[in-house]
């Protein structure tokens, strides 16, 4: 365990979740909880994103005082990692039980944490740069494990696999949460965006012999009507490409594994 003020000099063990933090009940602001802030903060970090977000304006949308947030938390950098944790709480572990067999299980989680990355687009730096050790990130990764772990691959395979699908997963999460927000940023749907983008790469001059040999599979996207469907449609597919290499992969293991025939 670590001190907050050891941080600094302890950048490998720099988590809220590591900390030793004093135990602290009653005297706090009349109102005023963690869950309140963590809540306030995800709403502002929905709305205006990471680097929107200080401790006087979060003080602010809860009608405190900033010194006040300091009886629950001692940084910002303990608000954040507590709303990524609360973010990774919104992944439905229940359905992925109720899935069935490794391959329905493998994409339900995939597809709730896609949908978490792309409803918080903060999310995707935040995991990057923070430990994800939270309770429910511990909870979501054990399930990631358990579902790997019953597609029969050997144990020093496991990992590869996680990585093929759930960095996947937070690429594709990632690109789509940036899409959505540059499209509301610019005060348009997402439909809207990408029509007038792809217009604007195809009838550019400097563009047109690129264009040529895309044009076929620009014309396919268009013909979904919606960002919406591409983005569903990719990924699924994507998955199954995934699932399926998993598949082989296994195969080709037990096969490996058998004694040769004399």
């Amino acid at each position: 365990m670590v001190k907050a003020a050891d941080r600094a000099r302890n950048p490998a063990r720099s988590s809220v979740w590591l900390e030793e933090r004093a135990a602290r009940s009653g005297g706090g602001p009349a109102g005023l909880d963690r869950d309140r802030i963590v809540a306030a903060s995800i709403r502002m970090l929905d709305e205006e994103g990471l680097a929107k977000l200080s401790m006087r304006k979060l003080a602010t949308e809860l009608g405190v005082t900033a010194m006040s947030l300091y009886w629950y938390v001692d940084t910002k950098d303990d608000i954040i990692e507590f709303a990524v944790d609360s973010a990774y709480g919104e992944v439905d572990l229940a359905a992925v039980d109720a899935a069935g067999d490794w391959r329905d299980r493998l994409r339900v989680l995939a597809l709730e944490y896609r949908r978490m990355l792309v409803r918080h687009a903060w999310m995707s730096p935040c995991a990057g740069q923070y430990l994800n050790i939270g309770p429910n990130a511990v909870a979501v990764g054990q399930k990631i494990h358990e579902t790997i772990r019953d597609t029969g691959l050997p144990l020093d395979r496991q990992p590869s696999a996680m990585s093929a699908v759930f960095q996947f997963v937070y690429g594709y999460g990632t690109i789509e949460s940036q899409f959505g927000r540059r499209a509301a940023q610019a005060g348009m749907s997402q439909d809207d965006f990408y029509v007038d983008a792809i217009k604007a790469f195809r009838d550019d001059p400097e563009f047109v012999d690129q264009v040529g040999g895309m044009r076929d599979l620009l014309d396919e996207r268009a013909s979904h009507g919606s960002v919406s469907a591409i983005w569903d449609r990719d990924f699924a597919y994507a998955l199954d490409v995934l699932v399926a290499g998993i598949e082989a992969m296994v195969t080709r293991e037990a096969e490996g594994s058998r004694p040769t025939e004399e």
